[in-house]
């Protein structure tokens, strides 16, 4: 399936963004070594999930002030992205709960350059799904 279809829920808008990127799941490790190791190997386990780092990039455009609003009062939203199909319909849907605005970047800014200007939000959330719709 290509990477450009796809769709944005936060909360209840639907928004547009040119890149979405950090949709990883990640599991530290805990090695224990006991009495018999030497002969049956360390006993290798995962522990919890760690955190979701999210990157939402978009271009900046007149009176769309959604991320600016939700980083200024940090609340906490559900997010749904959707890999589309050719007709639009969700074929795998990523959900992330509880997600906290971290950080916003501003574009840089070079007289010399005709580059489109892109604001980023890094967002933090405890967890991520999966479904294969």
């Amino acid at each position: 399936m290509p990477v450009f279809n796809y769709r944005v829920q936060v909360g209840l808008e639907v928004l547009s963004f040119s890149e979405v990127s950090g949709l990883d799941l990640e599991y530290d490790k805990v090695i224990y070594k006991h009495g018999l190791s030497y002969a049956m190997g360390p006993n290798i386990i995962r522990t919890e999930p760690n955190p979701v780092t999210l990157s939402l990039r978009r271009g900046i455009a007149p009176k769309r002030s959604e991320l600016w609003r939700w980083f200024s009062e940090p609340t906490k939203k559900d997010l749904t992205i959707d890999l589309c199909d050719p007709t639009g319909a969700a074929i795998v849907r990523w959900k992330i709960d509880k997600a906290l605005p971290l950080k916003m970047t501003a574009p840089a800014f070079a007289a010399a350059s005709n580059d489109v200007a892109i604001e980023t939000l890094e967002l933090i959330a405890p967890r991520l799904t999966l479904e294969y719709l």
